[in-house]
């Protein structure tokens, strides 16, 4: 049973709250609900962390190369700029799948950059909950191929 780290940046904690009409009435704690249920029907475990600030997700990212055999990661806008997270994704030796409820690439142009594409296994983009679902997916099929 391998632990799979879910790290979630800022403003995901307002999800079914900000923006409705972007990222849809689930909360945070639906989403990880979901990509818990999918890791559990693998035997895989899921370690949920959401922060705001962007030195405490890359020190989740530090941690999960002890803690956890891959990564699901939605930096939200941390996703556009922060070369810190790419840099600690560099160092993280397992599976490591960018995953965004909305497709920035249908939104503003400043969201059209990921500077953790560039380290990422693949990125899930605009597929709401499901792209989770996915993600966890992509996940197993890479530990079961190492």
């Amino acid at each position: 049973m391998a632990v799979i780290a879910l790290l979630h940046g800022p403003n995901l904690n307002l999800l079914g709250q900000r923006e409705p009409h972007i990222y849809g009435s689930a909360t945070l704690d639906d989403y990880v609900a979901v990509t818990s249920a999918a890791a559990e029907r693998h035997g895989h475990s899921v370690a949920a962390f959401q922060t705001n600030h962007e030195g405490r997700l890359v020190d989740a990212i530090h941690a999960a190369r002890a803690d956890a055999a891959a990564i699901i990661i939605n930096p939200g806008a941390f996703t556009h700029y922060a070369w810190a997270l790419h840099d600690a994704l560099a160092a993280f030796n397992g599976p490591i799948i960018e995953v965004h409820i909305s497709n920035p690439n249908a939104r503003e142009p400043w969201r059209h950059t990921s500077v953790v594409a560039p380290v990422a296994t693949g990125s899930i983009m605009g597929l709401g909950m499901h792209g989770y679902e996915l993600a966890v997916e992509a996940v197993v099929r890479r530990l079961e191929a190492q």
